[in-house]
C-alpha cells in the first residue's frame, strides 16, 4: 500500500471545507460564505471562508490552510523538536449561533509533518451551549463515541477526557462548554499506521454535519429574551478568555506567522464581561454547575 502524501490529505481537506460550507449554507438557508485567499510568506497559504448575518450563524468559519517553511524557534521549543522545515495543513471551524438556545459549535483537524520525517495527525470537535441541555449533550457525545468506537473502543474515553483536560478555562475553574474530543500527535507509536490514523481523521471530520445538525435541532426557532442574550454575551466571553489565553491552536497560528484574520475568526461578533457576574436564573445557575470535568453525558 502507497504511503499516504501530504498531497493526498492537502487535498481532501480542501474537499471537507468544501462539503462542510455548502452543508452550512444550506442549514443557514439565508447567508452564504465569503472566502479571501491568502498566501504566507515564508511559505504556503489558505482560504478563509466566513458566513455572518445568517438565519442560524450570527458569526462563523471555515478555514482550510496549508503553510510550510523553516519551523519558528518557538514552535520547537514548545514541542521539544529538533531543527527541521514543517508542513501542516488542516481545516478549522467555530460557529456562533443568532439564537441564545443554539450552541457554539467548533472542529479542528490537521496534519503536521517535517521534513526529517516526523508527522502526526490531530484534531477534535467540542460543543459550547450557552444552556446546558442534557438531551443535546448525550446525543452529541454519542455521534463523536460512535466515531471513535468504529476505530478503536479506547478512543472515546481517552480522548473524551482529554477534551475535559484541554478546553479548561484555568483561571476560572470551569470546562469551556461540555467537551467532545481532542488528540493531538497521533503517529505510529500509538499502535496504528498512518493510514489507520488517517481514516480516523476523516470520519471525525465528517461527523461535523451531522452532530451539528441534531445540535441545533428544535432550538434555532426557540424563543429568546434580553436575559437569554447578556447570558450568551458572558458565556462567548468566557470563550474568547480560553482561546486567546490557553488555545494551543491560536499561539500556533501566531506563532508561524498565520494570517491574523483567520486565526481569530474564532472570535465571537460581540461579547460582554459583566464585573462579578453571577447568575440570575435556575438555568444559568444549572449550566454554571455542569461546566465541569469528568460528566459521563452518555449514561
Amino acid at each position: 500500500m502507497a504511503e499516504i502524501t501530504k498531497e493526498e490529505i492537502t487535498k481532501w481537506f480542501q474537499g471537507l471545507q468544501d462539503s462542510i460550507c455548502n452543508s452550512l449554507e444550506k442549514l443557514d438557508g439565508k447567508s452564504t460564505f465569503k472566502e479571501d485567499q491568502w498566501d504566507r510568506p515564508e511559505g504556503g497559504g489558505g482560504r478563509s471562508r466566513v458566513i455572518k448575518g445568517g438565519d442560524l450563524i450570527e458569526k462563523g468559519g471555515v478555514n482550510f490552510s496549508a503553510v510550510s517553511g523553516p519551523t519558528p524557534e518557538k514552535i520547537l521549543n514548545a514541542l521539544n523538536l529538533p531543527e527541521a522545515n514543517f508542513f501542516a495543513t488542516g481545516v478549522s471551524i467555530v460557529l456562533h449561533p443568532q439564537n441564545p438556545w443554539v450552541p457554539i459549535i467548533h472542529m479542528n483537524v490537521r496534519y503536521f509533518e517535517m521534513s526529517n520525517g516526523i508527522w502526526w495527525f490531530g484534531g477534535g470537535i467540542d460543543l459550547t451551549p450557552h444552556y446546558v441541555i442534557k438531551e443535546k449533550a448525550q446525543n452529541f457525545h454519542q455521534y463523536l463515541k460512535d466515531t471513535c468506537d468504529k476505530h478503536d473502543s479506547e478512543f472515546y474515553p481517552r480522548f473524551k477526557e482529554w477534551a475535559d483536560d484541554y478546553f479548561f478555562v484555568k483561571h476560572r475553574n470551569e470546562t469551556r462548554g461540555i467537551g467532545g474530543i481532542f488528540f493531538d500527535r497521533l503517529t505510529v507509536k500509538d499502535g496504528k499506521s498512518k493510514a489507520d490514523h488517517w481514516q480516523f481523521v476523516k470520519d471525525v471530520g465528517e461527523t461535523f454535519i451531522p452532530a451539528y445538525t441534531d445540535a441545533i435541532e428544535g432550538l434555532r426557532d426557540k424563543n429568546w429574551s434580553d436575559a437569554d442574550k447578556n447570558w450568551q454575551k458572558i458565556r462567548r466571553g468566557r470563550y474568547v478568555e480560553f482561546n486567546l489565553v490557553h488555545d494551543k491552536g491560536t499561539k500556533f497560528g501566531l506563532d508561524t506567522n498565520g494570517r491574523t484574520e483567520s486565526i481569530l475568526m474564532s472570535m465571537p461578533p460581540e461579547a460582554n464581561w459583566e464585573y462579578d457576574y453571577q447568575p440570575k436564573s435556575n438555568l444559568e445557575l444549572e449550566t454554571q454547575e455542569q461546566l465541569k470535568k469528568g460528566i459521563n453525558w452518555i449514561a
